[in-house]
């Protein structure tokens, strides 16, 4: 059997698995996972510090959150003088007025704010964080490793429900809100992974989650898609999601358990599990936890309805149906 785990081929020789707990590998060599330590110069340490302390500090005190986010993407932009110049009166293009009025984030919107149960008490902040966050990945900065993770780990810090110690939080993440995800110590996430936590979000320590993953908390039903259902998803301690793999709305993925690349997670996964496919299927039990884990052919039973999330739209909220079917007709 052949599948593909963060860009490695394995080929699992399962006659052999019995005597020998290392799937073989028929090319390349395998190697631990290491690191080496990597500093900036003296110089650019000092202002890479510098800037994120400062951006930390104002995001901390009783400074508007939407003026501090302006100022830092106009400086980040290099568009101060333009930008001044524009408030000054002088006239500018109608291109050159929508660049300059979007560092604002008062003057943006974001798909996540036209969801009728959104919490008004605490998105508006959490909106402008993540205006800050994805435009901070526009930047050619955004590619600057050293300088880059600590930054979005600062903004972790104030965006998120609660941000672990030693994230290392890479390009290209989206979400929907930001302060419905709770997050571990010491885990990473690589480019263009999607944290949905429309509903809720939590995610361990030491969790490995590679490109172009999909975490989602929200169902939409099969037959009226504008209904929607909210659920908390959950991915233990020592997970690791590889490339492109989806985990459903709802789904639990147990301690220490693999999912591969591509992989389609529709249920629970068992701790200490390898699945794959779409949908994913448990294939083996990671070699030295045999004793921990339940059997293969043992499927738990998927406990999403205990997951789910009630929230309730406010009465005086006016809300549309956004393809205007009538749904009665369909049916029939």
């Amino acid at each position: 059997m052949i599948f593909f785990i963060n860009g490695v081929y394995f080929f699992w020789r399962w006659a052999e698995s019995a005597t020998n707990p290392i799937p073989k590998i028929q090319h390349g060599k395998v190697w631990s996972m290491t690191k080496r330590n990597v500093a900036l110069p003296d110089t650019a340490e000092a202002g890479v510090r510098g800037f994120i302390e400062e951006v930390d500090e104002r995001l901390s005190s009783s400074e508007d959150t939407c003026q501090v986010v302006r100022e830092i993407l106009v400086d980040l932009f290099g568009d101060r003088e333009a930008y001044e110049a524009w408030r000054n009166g002088e006239p500018v293009s109608n291109a050159a007025l929508v660049r300059l009025q979007s560092y604002d984030p008062c003057n943006v919107t974001l798909e996540s704010e036209y969801y009728a149960e959104k919490d008004e008490s605490v998105f508006e902040r959490s909106k402008y964080l993540q205006w800050l966050w994805r435009q901070f990945d526009a930047t050619a900065l955004a590619d600057n490793v050293e300088f880059a993770l600590r930054f979005r780990q600062m903004l972790a810090n104030h965006l998120f429900e609660e941000a672990g110690d030693d994230l290392r939080l890479f390009k290209g993440i989206t979400m929907t809100y930001g302060h419905n995800i709770r997050m571990g110590d010491n885990t990473v996430v690589h480019d263009d992974v999607h944290l949905d936590d429309r509903g809720k979000l939590s995610i361990g320590d030491r969790v490995s989650i590679s490109d172009g993953v999909h975490l989602y908390s929200h169902d939409h039903d099969v037959v009226d898609q504008t209904a929607v259902t909210n659920f908390h998803t959950i991915i233990e301690d020592d997970v690791r999601l590889t490339f492109d793999a989806m985990i459903r709305a709802g789904c639990r993925i147990g301690e220490n358990a693999l999912v591969g690349a591509r992989a389609v997670v529709q249920g629970d996964v068992p701790a200490h599990h390898i699945v794959v496919g779409m949908p994913a299927k448990s294939v083996k039990i990671k070699p030295g936890f045999e004793d921990l884990a339940i059997p293969v052919e043992e499927s738990p039973d998927t406990e999403r309805s205990d997951r789910v999330i009630v929230k309730e739209i406010p009465e005086d909220i006016q809300i549309f149906d956004e393809f205007q079917r009538d749904l009665d007709q369909t049916r029939s």
